[in-house]
Parts: C-alpha cells; sequence; structure tokens
C-alpha cells in the first residue's frame, strides 16, 4: 500500500507540473486518506505570544471521531513553525515529516468507525511574517502610538496552519472550540467567542474564549494590544445580541461615532438574511493594524474610521461613501463565509460575491431599490474578465477576483430575472437560516438550491457567468419592421432572458444563440435594455 501511495504521489507531481500545480498544493488542497477517515469535532489551542521575539508556541488539542476505519492523521503546520510533539492517552505518537507544510501522525492502534479520540499536539516557532495583510497574511507584528505591542493574525489564502497545527481544510470544520493565549502585561488578546476566563500570571495574562458554534480555519483569530472595550445590546430578530468593540485607547472617540453602524448593519442584514448566526458568541468589532478580515464573531477593522473603503467609492456613484465598507463588507461574511461556508476555495465567490452584492442590499436597505442598483451595477468599471471566477477543484486554488463585483452582478441578474422581490428575499433567508445554516457548500449545492428555489433554468447562466470569462454579447438587427435578437460570445445553447424597454414600454424577450423576434415595433433609437444585466451589446 505506501509504494502504490509513493507511484501516486509521483503520477499527482507530474500532472501538477503541467498544471503548474505542486505535491503541495494537492495535500493542502484536496481530502486526502489521512483527512478522510476522521470527523473534526473540537480544538482547544493553548498558546503563548512572545511580541519581542516574534515568537509562539503551545498546544493544540484535537478531538475527533472516527468515521471509517484509520490510523494516520494529516496534520498541517507551515515552515518554519515546527511541530515538536504529538500524543494520545498519555503515549507518544510518531510523527512523520511529508512535506515542509504536513505531517502525518502514526496512532498506536487502527481506530473504527464511531470511536472517539484526542490527540494532543505541542508545536512552537517563529511564524510567517505578513507581507500585505490580508491578502499576503500571517502575523502583522505592529506598535501603537506608545510604542506597546498591536498585532493581528490574518490568514484566509495561507491557511490557519500557518501559526497553528490544525486539519487545514475547509470542508470539516470544528462544532466548538477555546482559544487560550497568553501575553505580557498590559497587553490583552480578543479571540473569537466569548472571553470566559482572564489569569494573572504574575508579568503576564491569559485569555480563554469559547466557541460555541462552528467555525472555519481561517476565522481562528488573534487580536493583540492594550484594548480599550465598548459594550452595547442589540435588540434582534432571535433576542438580544451582545455587540463589544475593541480598539486602541486612542482611537475610543473616533470608534464610538463610526461603529454606530454595526446596528444599522445588523438592521440590514437580519431583514434580508434572517439572524445574525451567532448569537451565543456575540459579536465583536476589533481593531487591527491592517484593513481587515470576516473573522467569526470577532469582525478585524483596520478602516481609519472613515466611510467607504478608506475613503473612497468602490462604485464610483457616491453611495458606497455613505457607509464604512469594512464594517458593512466583512460583517456580511458572517453569513456568507462564516455562517455558508465554501468548501473548497476554487469555490470562493459564494464568500465573496454574496456579500459584495450584500453591499448593494445595504444600501438598498438604507437609500431604496434604485439607490442599491445603482451601486451594484457601479462596481461593473472593476470588473477585468481574465478569468474564470471558478479555480481548480482539490489544489487549494482560488478563481478570478472578479469573483466580488462580477459574482455581486451575477446575483442581482438573478433577481431581476426572478422578478420577484418577496420570493428572493425568502430564498436568502431560507439558506442562511435553515438550508445552508451553519455549513459548508459547493457551487453546485448553492446553483441547485437556487433553481429549485426559484424554479429557474440557472444553469446556463451560472456555466456562463462563473465558469467562462466571457460576458454575453446581445446582438440586434432589424429586418421588415420587426427586430431580431440573439446571443453571441457565450457557451453553446445559452439562454437568457432581457427585460427591454421600447418606447416606454417594458418587454421581457426570450433570447437564445438563435435569430428571435420579438412583439411590438419600434423606430431606431428606442430599444433600451434593463441595466441589471450585465452583457455586451452590438
Amino acid at each position: 500500500m505506501k509504494k502504490l501511495f509513493s507511484t501516486l504521489l509521483l503520477i499527482i507531481v507530474f500532472w501538477h507540473a503541467n498544471g503548474q500545480f505542486t505535491l503541495a498544493d494537492t495535500l493542502r488542497g484536496s481530502i486526502t486518506p489521512e483527512r478522510a477517515w476522521w470527523d473534526l469535532n473540537a480544538y482547544a489551542l493553548d498558546i503563548e505570544v512572545d511580541p519581542e521575539k516574534k515568537w509562539i508556541g503551545g498546544s493544540n488539542d484535537v478531538f475527533f471521531t472516527a468515521i471509517e476505519t484509520g490510523q494516520v492523521m494529516q496534520i498541517d503546520l507551515q515552515h518554519p513553525m515546527k511541530l515538536t510533539g504529538a500524543d494520545m492517552n498519555g503515549m507518544t505518537l510518531k510523527i512523520e515529516k511529508i512535506s515542509p507544510h504536513v505531517y502525518h501522525i502514526q496512532l498506536k492502534e487502527p481506530m473504527t468507525k464511531g470511536q472517539k479520540g484526542r490527540v494532543h499536539l505541542s508545536y512552537e516557532g517563529y511564524p510567517k511574517k505578513a507581507v500585505n495583510a490580508p491578502w499576503d497574511g500571517g502575523f502583522s507584528w505592529s506598535t501603537n502610538k506608545e510604542g506597546l505591542p498591536f498585532i493581528a493574525t490574518s490568514c484566509q489564502n495561507l491557511g490557519s496552519s500557518v501559526w497553528w497545527p490544525c486539519k487545514d481544510h475547509m470542508y470539516d470544520e470544528p462544532d466548538s472550540m477555546t482559544i487560550a493565549v497568553t501575553v505580557p502585561k498590559p497587553l490583552m488578546n480578543v479571540s473569537n467567542g466569548r472571553l470566559i476566563k482572564e489569569e494573572d500570571l504574575g508579568t503576564k495574562r491569559k485569555f480563554t474564549w469559547s466557541v460555541n458554534n462552528p467555525i472555519n480555519n481561517y476565522c481562528v483569530s488573534l487580536n493583540i494590544a492594550p484594548y480599550a472595550s465598548m459594550h452595547e445590546v442589540y435588540n434582534g430578530q432571535k433576542g438580544q445580541l451582545d455587540l463589544t468593540y475593541y480598539v486602541l485607547p486612542e482611537n475610543q472617540v473616533q470608534a464610538k461615532n463610526q461603529f454606530k453602524q454595526v446596528t444599522q448593519m445588523l438592521n440590514a442584514f437580519e431583514y434580508w438574511f434572517g439572524p445574525y448566526p451567532f448569537y451565543e458568541d456575540g459579536y465583536q468589532l476589533v481593531q487591527v493594524p491592517y484593513l481587515g478580515m470576516e473573522h467569526q464573531s470577532a469582525v478585524a477593522y483596520g478602516n481609519q474610521f472613515k466611510n467607504g473603503y478608506l475613503g473612497s467609492d468602490l462604485s464610483g456613484t457616491g453611495w458606497g461613501l455613505k457607509w464604512d465598507y469594512i464594517i458593512i463588507h466583512e460583517s456580511g461574511h458572517e453569513w456568507f463565509a462564516n455562517n455558508i461556508t465554501y468548501k473548497d476555495i476554487a469555490d470562493m465567490w459564494i464568500h465573496e460575491g454574496f456579500t459584495t452584492y450584500s453591499e448593494a442590499l445595504f444600501t438598498e436597505f438604507h437609500y431604496g431599490k434604485e439607490a442599491g442598483q445603482a451601486y451594484v451595477i457601479g462596481q461593473r468599471k472593476n470588473i477585468r474578465n481574465e478569468a474564470p471566477i471558478i479555480g481548480q477543484y482539490d489544489v487549494n486554488n482560488e478563481g478570478s477576483g472578479d469573483m466580488y463585483y462580477k459574482g455581486a452582478n451575477l446575483l442581482n441578474m438573478i433577481r431581476q430575472i426572478n422578478n420577484n422581490d418577496s420570493l428572493w428575499r425568502e430564498m436568502l433567508r431560507e439558506m442562511n437560516q435553515f438550508y445552508f445554516y451553519h455549513k459548508t457548500v459547493t457551487t453546485s449545492d448553492v446553483e441547485l438550491f437556487m433553481t429549485d428555489y426559484l424554479k429557474l433554468n440557472l444553469k446556463p447562466i451560472f456555466d456562463q457567468y462563473l465558469r467562462t470569462k466571457f460576458i454575453p454579447k446581445l446582438e440586434i438587427k432589424k429586418q421588415r419592421g420587426k427586430h431580431y435578437f440573439r446571443w453571441q460570445n457565450c457557451i453553446n445553447d445559452f439562454e437568457m432572458p432581457l427585460d427591454l424597454i421600447i418606447n416606454g414600454k417594458n418587454y421581457r424577450t426570450k433570447v437564445t444563440t438563435e435569430w428571435n423576434p420579438i412583439n411590438g415595433k419600434c423606430k431606431k433609437g428606442k430599444i433600451k435594455i434593463d441595466q441589471n444585466y450585465y452583457i455586451l451589446t452590438k
């Protein structure tokens, strides 16, 4: 069996060499045999952070259940971090390092279906320094104006194994976890969930946080600074929700004013998507030394207390300056990313497309439907159409950056095709409250759900806009007093209806790759296309 596995690895290396992927990509991005046999139940992370040395070390307990017979576990921890020990039931386990970022842990005996276990992992090292957080993440080591440490983690694309040992694949989330972090005084650590214990250790303090909901790997975070806190209670759709804000002391006045937008965000998103998905853990907004990140129940904030995206409007319409981009966008991820999570990073558009669209829904809730539509249409100037939105599966490969603005425009267009705002809202709430609540999903899951719920044939539309880089082009010709339409620059048999305004009247017409006429005579120059359709015209 070991020889067969080695042969398979050589085949994978050769195949990926031609496809510009490596064995490391496969080990990170696929559900390997060493991952597949066990289901992750919980983590108990307990570490110390030394800001002066930029060093961390400690342990992680992995609680799991065997879902089939297995004996070798894959644990991920990225170089230069080092896994220094593993034990189970007081017995030391054999560790084999099979790549710079992957370890195999050999259990003493095979485990069979239904058996539960706990593996204690010890580790230490100097974690990767973030180069351009949050995009090229790791540890951000900064200081406040008084020279005290101001530290935060970010690791969506890198994976959480850049700083702690875990099962670093998105398909399997722990049902809960604790995060205990020791830091020097006068610093505090803010992590996900609720603070359940604070211990005085002389020159140090230990903060223990408890997460009582499933959480994806990259959302687990450390935020270390001499924080000041503010608290309020939001009366939401599921009861009272604790809102806690952690900021540097010198920014308390600015934060008190800017963070009023949190309740505005909750009003809008609970209307559109249903109750905030993590009432048990509360909602926190935490100042960090980079722009921001959607860390579950501890949203990272670094937008300089400005409206827009660092003071600019990504849509160019003016609507994006009415609100703080990081508060709205990163909090929108609590529904789409943290509640509904992709299984494979190739489907990252599920996070970013829906959340970018949530910005338009926030705008619509507070300023009207036309404002929301203008905002999302204005974002089209940022679309590049250089590659498909969906990446390659099983190799940790995200798709095109168009997943943000093109993904949002795709959803806005499907809403237009659906032409039933009540049903559209029901669908979004059903996704978050019931069908995909606290689940990991694929594009196919989302596509089938939306197709069934809206009773529309969305397959050709998803295929065209997610799986190709091409935008359908509408070709028009006039013959004997009638106008004929067809799609070009599209997949075979592409079909999508279109809303037209002819001489001031609205018409919906069926458009395929074949010439089709529409009813209603119109004069030259009097045809207008509803701008909620993201298409090209010829």
